[in-house]
């Protein structure tokens, strides 16, 4: 009895084991996709607008914005990512993508 109780719990072990293992694969891709997602945004946003007065004048919004988790969103930022989306409109990047990439510049 006292083997099979030792059997049980080495299989259990193991289960956990491979279970752990997927799980920081899985989060480890998610982190990885969303690191890319933020710099392609940084890319696009920081090689068009490095001298935009508009958007280098929103940089002590963006670091509010990105300290705060999104909370504090100054007059200044929200003008620039207004004047981002209308110069580029097919950009797909959340306002934190694009405070992060004013951030940048």
């Amino acid at each position: 009895m006292t083997s099979l109780r030792l059997l049980s719990a080495a299989a259990l072990l193991a289960l956990a084991t491979g279970a752990s293992a997927t799980s920081f694969v899985v989060t480890t891709d998610a982190v990885v996709d969303g690191i890319k997602s933020t710099s392609d945004a940084t890319s696009d946003v920081t090689s068009s607008f490095d001298d935009d007065k508009i958007v280098l004048a929103a940089r002590d919004d963006a670091a509010s914005f990105v300290a705060s988790a999104g909370d504090i969103r100054g007059a200044r930022l929200e003008a620039a990512f207004k004047h981002i989306r209308g110069l580029q409109p097919q950009l797909a990047a959340s306002d934190m993508q694009l405070a992060q990439a004013i951030l940048t510049l």
